[in-house]
């Protein structure tokens, strides 16, 4: 698909927000059709990894298969996205049964705002357009222990949301048939707004969604969390995917 073709099949981020609500009040109503709090196997026993939370992709992904591991820089100009650095390591894992594998070959895509709330690659109706832009967006391969790693900044907010980062994960199982599992990634209050107070996030104003008002949090987000440590560039974070594979 061409860039402008996916641009314009996204809906307005205001028509995004009431679809959403929506869709929340169906997750509610259908969560364990959703996902599993745990992945248990027939004797009960409880596999050493937890099966990820799916939540809504939102309308601001773009398949554009842009391979790179620091997703700051927008390659259609060299700029690179200001912000508190966070450097970001996933490790996928295949949940079968009691047990747990680390998958190699998975394709994680990783997309977000900047520290202003604005995302690349879409031309929403009254913000910038921004679609032959492609900063904060990239997919990177895992390895042989189901790692893969991402350098991008802590993201900002825009309207409706708390803070949050997008991922999708693609695989294929032993039988070769496809995979996949799309959620968000999100972080403690208290710690955003210690990074808001700063620039360039301060120029946006207080946010006006914190996690416990936003819908999609409320349905799974407490085990979506990241727990970032201080580093000497920003801040570290891991988190574990596990996806059902049988």
């Amino acid at each position: 698909m061409s860039r402008n073709g996916a641009s314009a099949s996204l809906i307005s981020r205001r028509e995004a927000l009431i679809l959403l609500g929506a869709v929340g009040a169906t997750m509610v109503a259908g969560r364990s059709n959703v996902y599993s709090a745990s992945a248990r196997s027939k004797d009960g026993t409880l596999p050493a990894c937890i099966l990820t939370p799916k939540q809504t992709e939102g309308p601001f992904f773009v398949d554009q298969r842009l391979e790179r591991s620091d997703i700051r820089v927008d390659p259609s100009d060299g700029t690179v996205k200001s912000g508190v650095p966070l450097r970001l390591t996933f490790h996928v894992s295949a949940i079968r049964g009691a047990g747990c594998n680390p998958v190699s070959g998975a394709i994680v895509d990783l997309w977000q705002c900047d520290a202003v709330g604005v995302y690349s690659a879409v031309n929403e109706p009254g913000s910038q357009d921004t679609t032959a832009k492609t900063f904060l967006r990239g997919y990177q391969i895992t390895q042989g222990d189901g790692s893969t790693q991402f350098t991008t900044v802590y993201p900002g907010w825009y309207p409706g949301r708390t803070v949050h980062i997008h991922f999708k994960v693609r695989a294929n199982d032993e039988s070769g048939k496809a995979r996949e599992i799309t959620s968000q990634l999100y972080f403690d209050d208290a710690l955003t707004d210690r990074i808001h107070a700063q620039q360039p996030y301060s120029s946006k104003g207080r946010r006006s969604v914190k996690n416990p008002q936003d819908g999609l949090f409320r349905n799974g987000g407490g085990q979506l969390m990241l727990s970032p440590v201080e580093s000497r560039e920003g801040y570290l974070a891991t988190f574990d995917i596990g996806l059902q594979m049988t």
